[in-house]
């Protein structure tokens, strides 16, 4: 699959996302709460969404003592949750916050590599519901609110394996690799207006606690920081964004 460069080496400006509402998923930990704590120093109103309500209040915490915008912290299993909540979510984040202008998925379910003959069927449906099910129907519930924004924006954090398929990451990529005709196919459905706009981001190795699960030996000081690639998700959010496409865009660190 084709990808698209997308620079990390951007110096956003303080008030980027000023007066924009931003819901992210996987805010507890990892690039999710990077991209949370960017955003909201670059003056959005953040709503946290993640399955460990402890973690998501580490990052409320976080953007707080920054000065940042109070944020909102919702936790929700993605593996379990259903329409009826979907869409209870959004309507609370519209009512809570006023409005709802970006969504940003970064949660994500994985397990150990393996090869596909040691791979389970309960395996395969745990990570298509979570990376790939769950992002489309919390995109679904987001949507007519997103649509009303000036600028909605709607991105989809892929993987490397999504694009550049090998050995041992079966179920993974596989339901990651399905987020990119996703953005696509909702792109041309709001082909008349361009609202929301979609995107998908492929970060390419980062020191995140999934990388330490995929890859426990390597040297994560090596590694760019979750910090350090949450510029590129800012890009995308802010009015560049617009110029980016709907293809994947790979980070080039």
């Amino acid at each position: 699959m084709k990808t698209t460069p997308l620079s990390c080496a951007y110096d956003p400006p303080a008030d980027l996302l000023a007066g924009r509402v931003v819901l992210v998923t996987g805010a507890g930990r990892g690039l999710g709460r990077a991209v949370a704590l960017a955003c909201a120093a670059s003056g959005a109103t953040v709503a946290l969404l993640g399955r460990n309500a402890d973690r998501l209040t580490d990052t409320y915490d976080a953007i707080v003592a920054a000065g940042g915008r109070e944020p909102a912290a919702i936790p929700l299993d993605l593996a379990t949750a259903g329409d009826r909540e979907f869409d209870t979510l959004a309507q609370l984040v519209v009512r809570d916050l006023g409005r709802l202008d970006a969504l940003v998925h970064c949660a994500v379910h994985f397990k150990p590599l393996a090869p596909l003959a040691d791979q389970s069927l309960e395996d395969w449906l745990a990570s298509l519901r979570v990376n790939l099910a769950a992002p489309f129907a919390l995109t679904r519930a987001c949507v007519p609110f997103l649509a009303r924004s000036p600028d909605g924006v709607t991105v989809f954090t892929s993987e490397t394996h999504a694009v550049h398929p090998a050995a041992y990451w079966g179920a993974f990529a596989v339901a990651k690799s399905g987020l990119a005709p996703l953005a696509a196919i909702w792109a041309d459905e709001s082909e008349k207006d361009g609202k929301p706009r979609f995107h998908v981001i492929v970060p390419g190795p980062v020191a995140t606690p999934m990388r330490g699960q995929s890859h426990p030996g390597e040297a994560r000081a090596s590694l760019p920081t979750p910090e350090a690639l949450a510029r590129a998700y800012l890009r995308v959010l802010g009015p560049e964004g617009k110029t980016l496409g709907t293809g994947p865009l790979e980070i080039a660190t």
